[in-house]
């Protein structure tokens, strides 16, 4: 009984104090100043890296409002498959734990299990951001309509290459002509 305790408590421990050696080398810098009341409101989605809640919508955008309770109301929306398709909604929360560091977030769509939203880049007129998290896969580049000219989407693209992302599985959300 012994050797398989010991052998089942090596594999736990191991598994937990693994750590991705690529996302460490993720540069995780946030902005250091964030307006929280100019970042309010909606966001379209330009390009993300693919992840499973997203799958095969278009049309995506993001919308932070205030909550009675001090946290940040988020609703994201998209289409299914089309931008004339079902539309798909997942609503929930965010804070700002460490009001030291404005621009890195938590975010929960279930429940209390908080994922990190990092704002690493944001042009001063909050127009367009880079949004990553803990880890190297989660990307998205975000802007407050819903085209982006090319010239502002390959900088941003440039910015977080330099960051050490894998620019290379970014993918264009299509989005309605506004």
């Amino acid at each position: 009984m012994r050797p398989i305790f010991f052998t089942f408590l090596l594999i736990f421990t191991s598994f937990f104090s693994c750590t991705d050696t690529k996302s460490q080398m993720i540069d995780k810098t946030t902005v250091k100043e964030l307006d929280l009341d100019r970042y309010l409101g909606t966001w379209y989605e330009i390009a993300r890296f693919p992840h499973s809640f997203e799958k095969g919508l278009v049309g995506v955008t993001a919308t932070y409002s205030k909550r009675p309770d001090g946290k940040i109301k988020v609703l994201n929306q998209g289409r299914k498959e089309s931008l004339d398709g079902e539309i798909s909604v997942a609503e929930g929360k965010a804070k700002i734990p460490d009001l030291s560091k404005p621009a890195n977030l938590k975010v929960a769509f279930f429940w209390i299990f908080y994922a990190e939203y990092n704002v690493l880049e944001l042009d001063e007129n909050y127009q367009h951001v880079l949004i990553g998290s803990s880890s190297d896969k989660y990307l998205w580049i975000l802007s407050r309509s819903p085209q982006m000219d090319e010239a502002t989407y390959q900088s941003l693209v440039e910015n977080a290459r330099q960051r050490g992302y894998d620019v290379s599985k970014l993918v264009k959300v299509p989005q309605q002509e506004k």
